[in-house]
């Protein structure tokens, strides 16, 4: 039972490889007609209609890069990726950028390779299935009137029905079991070789990663370092002034004591006020740090309370979300109380939405309002503070704002 299950399998496998391999071999028009714009292009550059029609060319190759990545993947069972530049700017620089990035010319080098390889190894694979073919129709060969009236395998005469019953079934058995290795293992090397020529090397993607922590770690500097500086001036210019003006009230308060007992108590009454407001004061700068709602009932619970203290509706849920590492709730409940600030100031919302759930290990946020849109980055908004404390966590922050509305906030957030 376990031979036939293994005689299936193979089978299968047999019959999924030439069809990966026919789906190449039909990729090879199209491989022509984008290696020939591209050459087009290319030696055209120097003039300017090649500069503005070759961005696009590169595009159309990395459709078609595309198309050998997914067939590749679909074999080997796991995700074949690459990275691109960004095709951006004015006519010279997209031109520069197409042929700057090094991807433009793995997809090239694999277009024109996969316009040899490509008939070759489906004629290789189409091959097999002619040769367990001819097994069957070797009576009508033998039977045909031929000159010589024999068919010859290997040196080996077809020349008689007890040769003929014998040579059938082995010959459909050795090329069978042969096919049953060598079409997997023809579309496997397609595969891989697919994967060499258009995956992005490792070698960029860990240069592109340190790239990118370095920035981000920057981002964090800079992001801490801000916050030290006004946590600094909130207690010089606030708490120490006031702590200040309290002493010398309670000094001058002090010296009129005997003298003037009523004037006295009204500074110390006035001290004493002074004393609640600088505690208040203090105890926001301390929110500010570390909200203490956060150790008392959690993100749920701050985040319900933040929800409730913003002036217009909104509708707060939190699912799968327990205790996590306190940087982290941190992080997400500044970006909540960020975004529901924006949406109070900037939106003109009638109403809002929150959404935070956690799932392996991944803490997602979602903040959206039926507002007019067109939220900037750039305008001041706190929404490149909310990115940048984002990317310190190694986290993606992703805004839709379109004129009009409505605005969703999506912040995901390591939290294993």
């Amino acid at each position: 039972m376990g031979a036939v299950i293994g005689v299936r399998r193979r089978g299968w496998q047999a019959v999924r490889a030439t069809g990966r391999l026919l789906l190449g071999l039909l990729l090879v028009p199209v491989c022509l007609i984008g290696l020939a714009l591209f050459l087009l292009t290319f030696v055209s550059s120097a003039t300017f209609i090649g500069l503005i029609i070759l961005p696009y060319v590169v595009r159309l190759n990395r459709w078609i890069a595309g198309r050998g990545r997914r067939v590749a993947a679909g074999w080997l069972g796991r995700p074949v990726t690459a990275e691109y530049a960004t095709i951006e700017g004015g006519v010279l620089a997209r031109a520069r950028i197409v042929l700057g990035d090094p991807m433009t010319w793995r997809d090239t080098a694999w277009i024109a390779g996969h316009i040899v390889t490509g008939p070759i190894l489906a004629a290789l694979g189409l091959g097999v299935w002619a040769a367990l073919g001819f097994g069957p129709s070797l009576p009508i060969w033998w039977w045909a009137p031929l000159p010589e009236h024999a068919v010859y395998l290997l040196g080996f005469a077809v020349d008689s029905w007890p040769r003929v019953i014998v040579a059938v079934p082995l010959l459909v058995a050795a090329v069978a079991t042969a096919g049953s290795y060598v079409l997997p293992w023809l579309a496997t090397a397609e595969a891989v070789l697919t994967r060499l020529l258009l995956a992005t090397p490792e070698r960029v993607r860990l240069a592109e990663r340190v790239a990118e922590l370095t920035e981000t770690r920057t981002a964090a500097l800079d992001a801490h370092g801000a916050e030290l500086r006004r946590i600094e001036r909130d207690l010089h210019d606030g708490a120490q002034a006031r702590l200040v003006s309290i002493a010398m009230r309670l000094g001058v308060a002090e010296r009129m004591l005997a003298a003037d007992p009523d004037q006295a108590a009204t500074l110390i009454a006035e001290a004493r006020l002074s004393t609640e407001e600088t505690m208040t004061e203090l105890r926001d700068i301390i929110r500010g740090m570390y909200p203490p709602i956060l150790a008392d009932r959690g993100l749920p619970g701050a985040v319900a309370a933040l929800a409730a203290r913003c002036p217009i509706p909104v509708a707060a849920t939190v699912t799968g979300v327990d205790r996590l590492p306190a940087a982290v709730e941190a992080a997400a409940y500044f970006v909540v109380a960020e975004a529901l600030t924006n949406v109070a100031r900037h939106s003109a919302a009638a109403t809002a939405t929150v959404h935070v759930s956690a799932a392996d290990d991944l803490l997602t946020l979602r903040v959206s309002d039926d507002g007019r849109g067109g939220a900037d980055e750039t305008a001041g908004t706190g929404l490149a503070g909310i990115r940048r404390r984002v990317a310190a966590f190694d986290g993606g922050t992703d805004l839709s704002s379109p004129p009009g509305g409505p605005t969703t906030l999506t912040v995901e957030l390591p939290c294993g």
